[in-house]
This record gives structure tokens, sequence and C-alpha cells, in this order.
């Protein structure tokens, strides 16, 4: 028989350890439930994966080593809607990591060149309308090479792309396809680029859009100087070819380049100053180029940029669709060598990291 002591200590240790056993059960209740809610989520979520898998083999072996910077303020790619699901775009480690993974599978002979990538943006978003939604893509990246003296810009994607739910029912997997493909021209065209002139230190490439424009010639110049300009960056360096004249009809048209013996007709370069006046030349024949605080643009309309049909018969109209507000280039090869009509539209700037379009909104819509 217990004494009274004893039993009093008998009773607490029962009660202790069935509180115990209580609170162990209610712990093991929540974990469960825990675990009950995160299946469910999983299950209302999915991830789209940014496929780098496709070859961006340099076929001259020109790069030595491979750096990306990626100053990008949110790391999270985006997500978008499939259904019911939340879909997430993301890489599959980090964007640095995997972008550069993705360069030395492909690359495995090395060069002399260090060339650097600049991950400046990197956005995927949804527009939810009332039946259907629209997936907007936002990518800009530039690539350098790096040298003694500093950095060299190469090449720059900055461009945007929207697609539809009503013609694209995986919108998540259709713009995480599209990074893809934006990256791999970006890395293919940064092979065949020449590297500019002018250098930038280190601690302006986060601002090297700024800075370049003030090294640009043709931004400050206050006189032009006349003849042909190659390509986009003779122009905006200001440095025309040297020894061609150009050559009018009897209608005052500029027709030709001439260099000696050589002669060139004026559709085969990128821009020609005449009389001290710029001009670019379009599909539809050259129009001037005027400049202000902002830069170099055009008055064009869509019809100017964008005709119908070339003179092949190949229809390009749509060409322009869905780019709001983003860059585009247009390469056609038409016979026309005439100064377009004296119709103006809204301004057209010249990217002078490209050459391309910088398209206002709305764009599409004028004729």
């Amino acid at each position: 028989m217990l004494d009274g002591s004893h039993r009093i200590f008998c009773e607490s240790r029962l009660i202790f350890t069935t509180k115990k056993l209580l609170l162990q059960e209610s712990l093991h209740m929540k974990k469960t439930l825990f675990f009950l809610l995160f299946s469910v989520v999983l299950l209302g979520q999915k991830i789209e994966t940014i496929d780098l898998s496709k070859s961006i083999k340099d076929g001259k072996n020109s790069i030595k080593s491979f750096t990306v910077i990626d100053q990008r303020a949110e790391q999270e790619v985006g997500m978008v809607m499939s259904h019911q699901d939340e879909v997430k775009i993301r890489f599959e480690n980090e964007a640095g990591k995997d972008i550069k993974d993705w360069f030395y599978k492909y690359n495995t002979v090395r060069g002399n060149n260090d060339m650097v990538l600049l991950l400046e943006k990197l956005n995927i978003s949804e527009d939810k309308k009332e039946k259907y939604s629209i997936g907007r893509l936002e990518l800009k990246a530039s690539t350098f090479i790096k040298k003694e003296d500093g950095y060299h810009f190469m090449d720059r994607k900055d461009t945007i792309v929207t697609v539809s739910s009503r013609t694209t029912p995986y919108i998540g997997q259709n713009l995480a396809r599209k990074t893809t493909l934006i990256l791999t021209d970006l890395f293919k065209e940064s092979y065949k680029a020449t590297p500019w002139e002018i250098s930038i230190a280190e601690i302006d490439l986060p601002n090297y859009t700024a800075v370049l424009k003030e090294k640009l010639s043709i931004l400050k110049a206050d006189e032009l100087k006349d003849g042909v300009y190659k390509d986009y960056y003779s122009f905006f360096t200001h440095n025309p070819e040297p020894g061609f004249i150009l050559q009018t009809n009897d209608k005052g048209i500029v027709t030709k380049a001439v260099k000696g013996e050589e002669k060139k007709a004026i559709r085969n370069f990128y821009a020609f100053v005449h009389n001290g006046m710029a001009f670019k030349n379009i599909p539809v024949g050259y129009t001037e180029i005027f400049k202000n605080e902002n830069g170099v643009f055009i008055e064009v309309t869509k019809s100017d940029l964008f005709p119908e049909a070339s003179a092949s018969g190949v229809t390009i109209g749509a060409a322009a669709g869905g780019l709001v507000g983003g860059i585009i280039g247009a390469v056609i090869d038409v016979s026309l060598s005439n100064k377009k009509k004296s119709t103006l539209g809204p301004k057209v700037y010249l990217d002078p990291f490209t050459g391309n379009y910088i398209l206002p909104e709305d764009f599409d819509k004028t004729k």
C-alpha cells in the first residue's frame, strides 16, 4: 500500500506523461496538416525551367573566358497562369551560373578573348483579360569584350515579346523557350560582331548606355560629314567610307556611291549624308534623319518600314505585330532607290547599339 506522498508522486508522473503524449500527438497532427496543405499548394503550382540546351558554339573558338554579370534588381523571372495552376518560370539553378555553364558546355576549345555578358533585364508577366491573357517577356542583355583598357561593347538584345493564350495555350512554356532563343541569337551575333573601339571602365558597366552615348560623335556633331556609312557603328561614330562620292540622277535623287571604278547602289549602305543632311535607307527608298536631345530618329509609318510586299512579293506586313515599344530591324532587298514621299509619321528612333528601329507604342496602327 502506497503512502500519501508516494501516491501523489505517481499521480503527478501519470498526469505529466499524459500531457506529454497529448502534446506529441498535437505536434504530429500539426505537421501532418502542414504537409497536407503544402502538398495542395504544390499541386496548384508548376515549374517551367528555362532550357539552355541549344548549341551556342563559337565556330571561331575565339573566347578564352566567359563571365556573366547579373545586375537585375529582381532575381525571380516571373509567373503566369495555366488553367487553374500557377506556372513559375525559372532557371534550373540561378541565371549567372546556368548561362555560364551553358557557354562552357558548347565551347570547350579556348581562344584569346575575354567575353562578358551583362544581364540587365529578364521579366515574364501576364496581363489577364476577360476571356484570355497576354504573356509578356522583357529581355535586355549585352555582350562585351574585356581588354586591358576596359570593356568594349559588342552586341545587345533589348526586346519585348508578347503571346496570347488565344493562340498559345502554354504561355509559360512558350515564353521560356523564347528566352532561350533570344539569348542564343545574342551569342551567335556576338561571335560575329566587331567590338567597338570605344572602351568603358568596369565601374561604368551598370550605366554603359549613357556613358557610351556621350562618346558617340554623331550625337555631338554640329556639322555632318558627307559620304556613305556602311553600318550603324560607322554612322554613330561619324566615320563615312573613305573615297566615296555620292552620285545623283537628273532629278537630284541620290542613287549611287562612286569610288574610282567602283560603284555601289545607295541602298547597300546603312545611311548617307548629302549636302550636310543625313538620310536613312528604308524599304521604300530613303528618308531624312533628325536629331534631338533623345537621339536620332526618322519620321515614318508602318507602311514605310514594313510594306505589304517587297519587290519579290514576300509579305512582311505583319512583321511588327505585337512588338509594342520593342526593337526590330528591317533588312529588305528592294529595287527602289528613291527619296520617300513627304508623308511623315511618328518618331522612330535608331538604336545606337544595334542600328535597329525603336518602335513607339501603337506604331503598328500607323499607315
